[in-house]
């Protein structure tokens, strides 16, 4: 295996060259920390590093490997860590200016978790103001890049750490997703990631973690191979009584699931959940996935489904509990805020309790209508994201449909993956082609509540026949 090779391989292949002793953790995480330093002034994936720790780790798991102790899936594996997810003695900042120098005094359950399980934390990537939107703005530097075109987003709001896998800075990171920010940069950066249903994965992120998190969001896995985001999600998932709402169901081995016959599910297919407008190369390359996986033996048949209204079932909720959880200590400090922040918070301000009940009434009927179409079907795919990766910035309203104010926005650029969060429900971003630029496409595939191997099945029968053929020409080089 060449230098070239190693960094894009998957997390699960650079584990089992670790337990045979083909290579050390020790020099896994120097490959990543070499690529890093190298590359992450193009990128800005990587908003603080966590060097002489996991180089300590490395060493200790180094010695586990080498005494013959027993060790997990992802032993002596480098992480990226999503940087609204606390770390015990890690700067955590939610990409926002507000919590510069915020040192968490415990990690959140998903840390605990993949420290547990002998993941070494790398360092936290970057994200956009508060992980409110669907590019990667902040005021802390650059905008997180796109490692098929640095003058692209990477998207938002797991921007650093979707493009920190697509760059080959690490294999694998966690993500969180409360409107879309794990499967839309997922989508744009050409990588493979899975939101779980609401409450699989266990949300408390530290008592000194002031931010109260967006109602519909999830941690979740970004990596390069659905083998690598199962073999996650069985380490995340799972109840925590810190967490209220987490879920007691019993976590399946989601990794020894993944090879199953599809032939006797029932898969739906939208290209628009009736309001989207979806660029034509976007179009096309979903298309020629549908047929790919018909061609596999899945029966697919094409539903008619409204979601037009889903907006008003999502945006009040989440703009309200932001704006509710924030505002004693940022109504003084909102000139820090990015201007799409800024424009959540002062929407916020303005939800009455009536818009609220409103909204909630719009959110039952939008989970009546998916449930409904989940009687008949097993699986929903539809697009991802309705364009490729749109240049740096604020995203122009008119790249896909014009609404009546700005806030519309959000669902014009991303319709397709925040009804899915209104409704608690499990979906993924699989990679399926590009556009004439050579900018990623992502096919989305929704399940049933609790449903992700069913997700995960799919997605990786779709990687086996038809296997993600590249990485970024500019990272595809030795540190």
């Amino acid at each position: 295996m060449t230098e070239f090779e190693l960094p894009f391989k998957p997390a699960a292949e650079h584990a089992r060259l670790i337990h045979s002793k083909t290579i050390s953790p020790v020099e896994l995480l120097n490959v990543y920390l070499d690529r890093i330093d190298k590359f992450n002034p193009a990128l800005n994936a990587f908003l603080a590093l966590n060097i002489d720790e996991a180089i300590k780790k490395a060493k200790e798991t180094e010695v586990s490997i080498m005494q013959g102790e027993a060790v997990g899936p992802l032993f002596g594996i480098p992480f990226g860590i999503k940087d609204n997810e606390s770390t015990k003695g890690i700067e955590t900042t939610h990409g926002s200016t507000w919590m510069k120098g915020h040192i968490p005094e415990e990690d959140s359950v998903v840390v605990e978790r993949i420290k547990a399980a002998g993941g070494i934390i790398i360092g936290k990537t970057n994200m956009p103001d508060w992980g409110l939107m669907i590019h990667s703005e902040n005021r802390l530097g650059d905008h997180t890049r796109n490692p098929w075109n640095t003058s692209r987003t990477s998207g938002g709001s797991s921007a650093g750490s979707a493009a920190a896998v697509a760059g080959g800075l690490c294999s694998i990171a966690s993500g969180t997703d409360g409107g879309g920010s794990i499967r839309a940069p997922s989508s744009f950066c050409g990588v493979f990631g899975i939101r779980p249903t609401l409450g699989r994965v266990p949300r408390y992120s530290g008592a000194s973690d002031p931010y109260i998190t967006n109602p519909f969001s999830q941690p979740g896995p970004i990596s390069r191979t659905v083998e690598d985001a199962a073999i996650l999600l069985e380490i995340i998932a799972g109840f925590d009584s810190r967490d209220p709402d987490s879920l007691r169901a019993p976590v399946p081995s989601y990794s020894n699931m993944l090879n199953k016959d599809l032939s006797e599910l029932r898969i739906a297919y939208s290209p628009d959940y009736g309001y989207a407008d979806v660029n034509t190369e976007v179009h096309a390359s979903v298309e020629k996935a549908i047929k790919n996986l018909a061609d596999l033996g899945c029966n697919i048949e094409l539903v008619s489904i409204d979601l037009s209204d889903a907006f008003y079932g999502y945006w009040p909720l989440v703009s309200a509990n932001w704006y509710a959880s924030l505002d004693k200590t940022l109504s003084k400090r909102t000139s820090e805020l990015a201007p799409e922040a800024l424009d959540v918070y002062e929407y916020g301000s303005k939800i009455t309790g009536s818009d609220y009940a409103l909204a909630l009434g719009v959110r039952d009927q939008i989970i009546a209508r998916l449930d409904t179409l989940f009687s008949k079907y097993d699986l929903l795919l539809s697009p991802t994201m309705p364009n490729t990766a749109f240049m740096t910035g604020r995203p122009k309203i008119g790249v896909g449909r014009g609404f009546e104010n700005k806030l519309w926005g959000f669902p014009a650029h991303s319709p397709f993956t925040f009804p899915i969060n209104a409704a608690g429900l499990p979906g993924a971003n699989i990679p399926c082609g590009f556009d004439k630029a050579g900018l990623p496409i992502g096919l989305q595939v929704i399940g049933r509540r609790l449903e992700e191997p069913t997700i995960l099945q799919l997605c990786h029968r779709f990687e086996q026949a038809y296997p993600w053929p590249r990485v970024p020409t500019l990272f595809n080089q030795p540190a």
